[in-house]
């Protein structure tokens, strides 16, 4: 028997997301493999929902598709309430052992359903910090494209739904299917990195009213490529290394050494969308040292190398 498929389609539903499994099971593809998908564009209301782009979308299928899907595919939306009909809906077709799996912020509704607690999961970068406030239960990790949990599974924010379903194409029917699925969409097979790459990191500071911690971030910030050392920042702020680890931890949450880290990154990822300087000198000038450094931290901070990260985003910044 074929595989079957409910999309859930909400309203105020996100219409890029919602394409997506369209495309990717609704499609008919049985010269890939048979039987291929069978697929449903589900509702939580009678008949039809408006989406967040102002269109409606029409379909005869509502919540009772649920009982009748191998897989359940939570559509993202821009609300954040969700009907008890909906989180039972969802919460009876984990029991009877259906794979759920939420694109972006569908992952709110499998958190309101209690489907997350204890899990790690991921949704877009924007609305994690929310997701983890709302639901502490819940272990997000903002960093991935997706989370394949087993019976469970998100993805991160917009395009990474592309991701998560190719994955569900390659663990149901192979590599060579899903890779063949990806050339006729015109896209990578398979993403190097995660979302991390793509997230927009404020400049960290102190309380307004810290006035010289504040003025040594400035310092610090034009200063990347010297080797400070805590001692130096102390120095700079007027206070006692210790006294200075403590506040600077207090006012930005996190250390004095892991800022310095994440500020140079930040400052190579802008030289390499910017700049056709070569990795050697953004690393000396970043204050990494040696290109090997450099690499070592890009990969632990944002899960890929410099190369691949200029020819991604070359262009895109600001000389």
């Amino acid at each position: 028997m074929a595989h079957r498929i409910a999309a859930i389609v909400l309203d105020e539903a996100k219409s890029f997301e919602m394409a997506i499994p369209c495309e990717v099971f609704g499609t008919d593809r049985s010269d890939l493999a048979t039987p291929w998908y069978e697929f449903r564009l589900c509702t939580a209301t009678p008949k039809s929902v408006r989406t967040a782009s102002g269109f409606f979308v029409e379909t005869p299928y509502g919540l009772e598709t649920l009982e009748w899907a191998d897989t359940v595919i939570v559509i993202p939306t821009s609300l954040r309430s969700y009907s008890n009909d909906l989180l039972e809906a969802l919460r009876r077709a984990h029991a009877r052992r259906a794979r759920i799996v939420s694109i972006c912020t569908g992952a709110f509704v499998l958190a309101a359903a209690g489907l997350l607690d204890g899990r790690r999961a991921t949704t877009h970068w924007m609305g994690s910090d929310e997701l983890a406030a709302s639901y502490p239960q819940v272990t997000v990790d903002s960093s991935v494209l997706y989370i394949d949990d087993g019976d469970i599974a998100t993805s991160a924010g917009t395009a990474a739904g592309i991701d998560l379903c190719l994955h569900i194409v390659r663990k149901d029917h192979g590599a060579d299917v899903a890779n063949t699925i990806a050339k006729r969409m015109v896209v990578p097979p398979h993403r190097e990195g995660g979302q991390a790459q793509y997230i927009e990191y404020p400049m960290v500071s102190a309380d307004e009213d810290d006035d010289l911690l504040d003025q040594t971030l400035a310092w610090a910030r034009e200063r990347l490529g010297e080797p400070l050392t805590v001692e130096q920042l102390a120095h700079h702020a007027a206070m006692s290394p210790r006294t200075f680890t403590r506040r600077f931890t207090d006012a930005t949450g996190t250390t004095p050494h892991q800022w310095l880290t994440s500020e140079r990154v930040r400052f190579a990822q802008r030289l390499l969308e910017s700049t056709d300087r070569s990795i050697e000198w953004i690393a000396t000038d970043a204050g990494f040292g040696t290109a090997t450094n450099m690499r070592q931290h890009f990969r632990r901070v944002l899960d890929i190398s410099p190369g691949r990260y200029r020819d991604r985003f070359h262009g895109s910044g600001a000389a």
